[in-house]
């Protein structure tokens, strides 16, 4: 359909070298559990075979979002992505429309869903569409605990401390977070 986004593999014939790329998956409307797993099964789609990764899920308070905001369900995967940061931009971005995020003017409003690229290998991009890393992801403890527990030595790229690091150090006013399914 034109002008709607899609999500597609890339064909078994492409030759480049795929990098592994951290993701924040957030929900904090509707049925959150089945919205992180649609999006995580999606993203399966686009990955190499085999390699995704993900954290338990965190039910957490909402950060700088509007009052009254619901409680999120927060995670992390990491996935094998033989495209560039851009394509995976545009497949996140895809993946949202699909699950029926609708566009807001209101900033950190309630969302069905949330797919963030938190870091694409070691690449390091200040863009008017993209940063990488992600430039909060060492300040919220919802992406910090979640990528912790699947990556804790990840040192990204620009930075000189591991993730597990940047989690016992981080000064933050966020409430510990409540796991709501390790398995999922």
């Amino acid at each position: 359909m034109p002008g709607k986004p899609q999500i597609s593999s890339l064909p078994s014939s492409v030759s480049k070298s795929s990098v592994s790329a951290g993701i924040a998956l957030g929900s904090n409307l509707g049925n959150r559990l089945r919205h992180l797993q649609d999006a995580r099964d999606l993203l399966q789609r686009i990955a190499e075979s085999g390699s995704l990764l993900q954290a338990p899920i965190y039910q957490t308070e909402p950060v700088a979002c509007p009052p009254e905001s619901p409680d999120f369900y927060n995670t992390v995967v990491e996935i094998r992505y033989a495209g560039s940061a851009h394509d995976l931009l545009d497949a996140t971005q895809a993946i949202e429309f699909r699950l029926g995020r609708a566009a807001s003017p209101e900033r950190n409003a309630p969302r069905v869903i949330d797919v963030d690229i938190l870091y694409f290998g070691d690449q390091r991009i200040d863009g008017e569409l993209l940063d990488l890393p992600h430039p909060r992801l060492t300040s919220r403890r919802f992406v910090l605990q979640p990528l912790a527990d699947i990556r804790p030595d990840l040192v990204l790229p620009g930075d000189q401390v591991s993730i597990a690091e940047h989690l016992r150090h981080l000064d933050s006013r966020e409430p510990p977070l409540v796991t709501v399914q390790a398995v999922w």
